[in-house]
């Protein structure tokens, strides 16, 4: 089993920056693709970002594209989401996953391994 431990939440001010980590421990998966996601009071969760074991393929939900930045340290198993320009609506728990996939291959569903999340709140 892979155990996910994520870190780096808080609360911030309407455009300033977090930078969210995750921790990769236990029996992981030769190549794996590491993701975030997030989940708002009252609403589903929804994908956030995505990076392949490579970190050469990354994939960003449309409402963190260009202000979001994931990236990842294979040698140290840790993913890390650099947030910048913080909106009021990105407010929710952060969760990070994990699944198996080739070394370029990055997506958005079918992610087996989860954190217990990480709160970022953002007030406006």
């Amino acid at each position: 089993q892979m155990q996910l431990v994520e870190s780096g939440g808080g609360l911030v001010q309407a455009g300033d920056s977090l930078r969210l980590s995750c921790q990769a421990s236990g029996r992981t998966f030769p190549t794996y693709v590491m993701g975030w996601f997030r989940q708002a009071p009252g609403k589903e969760r929804e994908f956030v970002a995505a990076v392949s074991w490579s970190g050469g393929n990354t994939d960003y939900a449309n409402s963190v594209k260009g202000r979001f930045t994931i990236s990842r340290e294979n040698a140290k198993n840790t993913m890390s989401l650099q947030m910048n320009s913080l909106k009021s609506e990105d407010t929710a728990v952060y969760y990070c996953a994990a699944r198996f996939g080739t070394v370029s291959f990055v997506g958005r569903n079918d992610y087996r391994f989860w954190g217990q999340g990480t709160q970022v709140t953002v007030s406006s």
